[in-house]
């Protein structure tokens, strides 16, 4: 299938309506905390507070998402409220003695828990560019650019952070290239800094060439120092969703460069691999885990859908549509929309649900925990609408100027 121009047209309005309607208001303006500042996320189905902690990503992304509403979306100064609020309680709170972040503290910000990884200094960044750009807030500016410098250190310097994996199997994941690269794209696209486009090269090399398994069409979770693959159990683990999450970084980035045909192609085969591999052809949705060499799975949760897994994919689908005009990413992404707007969904209030079974049932209500909160559905929901957007107009101005020329 294609979608026509009037299809495109409407996903466009969807998504802005079900961003501004049934998502963003959900949690805001319920999650400002204005006591002590940041915000309130952990939330059943109707928004009710099933717990005061604070999870330090979910208060970064939340800013970022705010902030990016007001950047790009229309300047409503209860989004820059906001962000301000979430800005402020994760600079007072949110840093340990030793620079590093921590993963969750309480409701008035003291610790409960640090990370031995760098995914909430990331989330910082991009939190601290979009509300230096919405606020011209320099301190945010230099502190994000400062962070980000933090990032590539923790990530380039071994033993500065406590290892992972210790022993006789060392190991590399992909999610330290994976978000590493969307930081700089995210920093690069709001306050500017002469790093990104190098390191981002760099990132998407490292995926293409230890991660991406062009032999058995497959891209892993994580390898060996030297790209194999660790026959395993651990090793052996694939989180498809993931693995497309990454994909759309590339062709987004893809975007940024004039249509790079190699980067389009990279992300296409990157989605096509895991499609194959995670999309579920008795229930729908895509499956959580999967073996490399389709061996059980040792988490219990491996055939569960979760919510995130699934805008990723919504995302992705629609790139590799709008850049490549091939009709087998239409019928993706009309599988994967479909699927998910009927399943997690709630038609209620608002919002998706978190966590559904395998059938498509809903596993638990929970909108809100220490892992999910307003990051990923209102992402997905804000760049569709902006991709289409802007896919829409220039394609409109293509149109406008032929009509010119007759």
């Amino acid at each position: 299938m294609s979608y026509t121009t009037e299809e495109l047209l409407a996903l466009e309005d969807f998504y802005r309506d079900q961003l501004l309607n049934s998502t963003i208001n959900f949690w805001f303006p319920r999650s400002y905390d204005k006591e002590y500042g940041g915000f309130l996320f952990m939330r059943d189905q109707d928004g009710s507070l099933l717990d005061d902690d604070k999870a330090v990503w979910i208060q970064g992304r939340a800013t970022w998402m705010l902030s990016t509403l007001y950047n790009t979306v229309e300047p409503r100064s209860e989004w820059l409220e906001g962000a301000r609020l979430g800005f402020e309680f994760l600079n007072k709170y949110c840093f340990d003695t030793d620079g590093q972040m921590f993963f969750h503290v309480t409701r008035d910000g003291r610790p409960i828990r640090k990370r031995r990884y760098f995914f909430s200094e990331t989330f910082y960044v991009i939190a601290a560019a979009a509300y230096a750009q919405a606020s011209g807030d320099e301190f945010a500016a230099s502190r994000a650019r400062e962070v980000f410098g933090k990032c590539i250190e923790y990530a380039t310097t071994p033993g500065l952070l406590p290892p992972k994996y210790t022993g006789t199997r060392p190991s590399k994941g992909i999610g330290i290239p994976m978000i590493l690269m969307n930081t700089a794209q995210q920093l690069r696209s709001t306050i500017g800094d002469q790093r990104c486009d190098e390191y981002i090269t760099q990132w998407i090399d490292e995926i293409a060439n230890n991660f991406v398994k062009h032999d058995i069409r497959c891209v892993m979770e994580q390898v060996a120092p030297d790209g194999s693959i660790i026959d395993h159990i651990d090793g052996r683990t694939l989180n498809p969703g993931h693995a497309i999450e990454g994909a759309w970084f590339i062709l987004h980035e893809a975007m940024h460069r004039n249509n790079d045909p190699q980067l389009i192609q990279l992300g296409c085969q990157m989605i096509d691999y895991m499609w194959e591999r995670g999309w579920d052809k008795e229930h729908g949705g895509i499956l959580y885990f999967r073996d490399v060499y389709n061996k059980p799975v040792q988490e219990y949760w491996q055939d569960m859908k979760f919510w995130w897994p699934h805008n990723e994919t919504i995302i992705a689908t629609l790139l590799a549509y709008l850049l490549t005009g091939e009709e087998k990413y239409a019928g993706m992404h009309k599988l994967v929309h479909d699927y998910s707007y009927t399943h997690f969904h709630d038609k209620a209030f608002g919002e998706w649900f978190g966590y559904l079974h395998r059938d498509g049932t809903i596993a638990q209500t929970a909108k809100g925990n220490l892992y999910k909160g307003p990051f990923h559905l209102p992402r997905q929901e804000w760049y569709c609408t902006i991709l289409l957007q802007n896919y829409l107009s220039k394609r409109k101005m293509t149109a406008t100027s032929l009509i010119g020329h007759h």
